[in-house]
Parts: structure tokens; sequence; C-alpha cells
């Protein structure tokens, strides 16, 4: 069951922050030279993620209070921030590279307060699932993403050097995201019925 659940933990992970990835390499191409930045960079996403995980896992929680026959139709948040995500990457074709004009500042507290700003998908799409998971579960995805957290900074620091990789998550990621959020969402739905 664990590695079932270890592997569904990837999957949700990869899925949910592949545009961390794009943030994360702003923000080692914008802190290049400093001191230190690699460790505080890596502390900010920690801490923003860690405050992800806390909020995601005290909503379940609370989830975990409706009746059971219920917790199937929280499957409509993903369903709903892939259609969300869908309709905002349809609106944006045509303005690439807007995003990488800015340039993030790169402390703790800033990498941290942006992690956790970009992760509401990632509270809409991890609430239902811990809600209907167990709690051996829950314990195997937030482990599982503990370790992912730091394999994306890793994954930052590595592309922020490479720019045809960077430009090609960034051109296909938007499209990603809107239609594995939407398969999750209707996944989790298909429970009730």
């Amino acid at each position: 069951m664990s590695v079932g659940v270890a592997g569904q933990a990837i999957v949700l992970f990869a899925v949910t922050n592949i545009d961390d990835i794009m943030i994360l390499a702003l923000f080692f191409a914008h802190g290049a030279g400093r001191r230190h930045h690699t460790r505080t960079i890596a502390a900010g996403q920690y801490l923003g993620f860690a405050g992800i995980l806390v909020v995601a896992v005290a909503a379940a929680s609370g989830a975990a209070l409706l009746p059971e026959r219920m917790l199937p139709y929280l499957g409509l948040l993903p369903l709903a921030l892939g259609v969300k995500a869908g309709v905002q990457a349809w609106r944006s074709r045509g303005r690439a590279g807007e995003d990488e004009q800015a340039r993030p500042a790169t402390g703790i507290l800033d990498v941290a307060a942006v992690t956790f700003a970009n992760g509401g998908d990632n509270i809409g799409v991890y609430v239902p699932v811990f809600a209907t998971a167990g709690a051996a579960a829950v314990t195997v995805y937030v482990l599982v993403f503990l370790v992912l957290v730091g394999v994306w900074v890793a994954a930052g620091r590595f592309f922020a050097g490479r720019a045809p990789v960077a430009r090609t998550l960034s051109r296909w990621g938007h499209v990603v995201l809107p239609v594995v959020l939407i398969a999750l969402g209707l996944l989790i739905l298909s429970g009730a019925w």
C-alpha cells in the first residue's frame, strides 16, 4: 500500500508543483553570485511548503468531519482549479515571456511567501486527497512531499543555468497542470457515482 501511495504522492507533487521549478529557477538566477543563496532559497521553499502542508492537513481534518458520502464531492475543488488554470492558460497565450521579466527578492521569507502564495492550487488539490486517504497514507504523502521539495530545489538550481529546458517547461507546464487537475477532480468525483 505505501509503495502505491508513494507513487501517487510523487505524481501529485510533480503536477501541482511544476510551476515552482520555474519560480525556483528565477530565484536562483536572481541570486547567482550571492553567498549562501542556495541555503536561503531551500530554507524559504521548505518554510513556504510546510505552511501549505499545515493548511492542507488541517483543512482535510475538518473535511473528515463531513459525512463519508460527501467526500467524493471534494473532487469539485481540483476540477474547478483545473478549469480555472485552463482558462488562464488560454487567455494568456501569446504573452509568453512576460513573467520572465520579473526578478523576485531571494531572502528566506521572500521565497517562503512566494511559495505559500503560489500554493493555493496545491492546497485545493491536497485537501480532497488527504480527506479521502487514511492517516497512514497522509503521512506517506507528507514525507514524500518533503523529500521532493529538496529535489525541486535542486531542479530549480539546475534549470537556472539551462535556458532551453526552462523554456520548454515554461511553454508546456501551463497545459499539463489543468489537464491533470481536471483528471484528478473527475477521479475523486467518480467515487460519488
